[in-house]
């Protein structure tokens, strides 16, 4: 007979982490930390700085999307929702004017899950708030294990909006190129364990995290060739770039690909690079497009890590 143990919910937070300040937010910042929040919202979030100043207050967390401009604040609270948290959180994001606002409480209360819901409903799509609660299990005397689930969320965030009516063809072909990928390649399990889902948009290009903030994989539709990039932009680390020149061949080796590689010795970036010549106008061959992506994506990411 098999022995079964209870999962046990940890009610009061604050016997890990008894100070919000000093205790929760310094763990939520670490890496593998906030990872676990990322990848609740699907978001892949790179912390600039703790208790970043706005004016008299400060933020949590100040942090950004990785691979864009996308500013993030975090606001922790390690107890039921309130109207002053909720009143900071909108302070916070216009004195940051930031694109994403996380609120991580222990409890959150149905005027306040309605307050985001309507926050939402009522800013523009660039403009997305999560409501966020805490949760801790152990098992038996195993030590605690934490969990966020994602209360509210923008209600477009991984779903395809309505046309716009100022986009133009090619704008509107990226889009919904963007939005058949990722509703493709999420279903393939490995994938959906090495990246979070972005929010797609008109642009040509599509940033995925590979756990550095000097560096990230970027997909990009050249329509005007007819052609995919897939790259390893290194956006300001020249030392970054001849360290992984000098492993080249161990890279490619493991990989199995070969790199266009691209130090740009005038600009600040650079680009590791691999591309292929399709149809985008063909939405029967996008399958295979997208099969070309994630084989790729998935072989840079192991390559190039461990050099990172």
């Amino acid at each position: 007979m098999v022995n079964l143990s209870r999962l046990e919910e940890i009610k009061d937070l604050r016997t890990v982490w008894p100070h919000e300040a000093l205790d929760f937010t310094p763990w939520l910042s670490q890496d593998d930390n906030i990872a676990l929040l990322a990848d609740a919202v699907g978001l892949d979030i790179t912390v600039d700085e703790t208790e970043s100043s706005v004016g008299d207050f400060n933020i949590d967390i100040f942090a950004s999307e990785t691979g864009t401009d996308r500013k993030i604040i975090i606001e922790n609270q390690l107890e039921d929702t309130n109207h002053d948290h909720l009143g900071k959180l909108i302070t916070y994001a216009s004195g940051k004017s930031a694109d994403v606002i996380i609120w991580v409480v222990k409890h959150a209360r149905e005027e306040h899950k309605a307050a985001i819901e309507w926050l939402n409903n009522h800013t523009d799509e660039k403009i997305g708030f999560f409501l966020c609660e805490i949760k801790l299990y152990r098992i038996g005397t195993s030590e605690p294990a934490v969990k966020f689930e994602v209360i509210e969320k923008p209600n477009d965030w991984t779903k395809e909006v309505k046309k716009s009516e100022s986009a133009n063809g090619t704008q509107q072909q990226r889009y919904d190129y963007w939005v058949a990928f990722q509703d493709y390649a999420f279903q393939n399990a490995q994938f959906a364990k090495n990246f979070n889902r972005r929010k797609p948009s008109m642009d040509h290009w599509m940033n995925f995290s590979v756990g550095s903030s000097a560096c990230h994989i970027a997909v990009s539709q050249i329509q005007k060739r007819n052609e995919l990039d897939v790259e390893l932009y290194i956006s300001e680390d020249k030392d970054l770039f001849h360290s992984l020149f000098d492993n080249k061949d161990d890279i490619e080796s493991d990989a199995e690909l070969t790199f266009d590689w691209r130090e740009l010795p005038e600009r600040k970036a650079s680009r590791i690079v691999i591309e292929k010549s399709v149809t985008f106008g063909d939405k029967n061959q996008w399958n295979a497009q997208f099969d070309w992506i994630i084989d790729v994506m998935l072989k840079m990411k192991k390559a190039f890590k461990k050099y990172l």
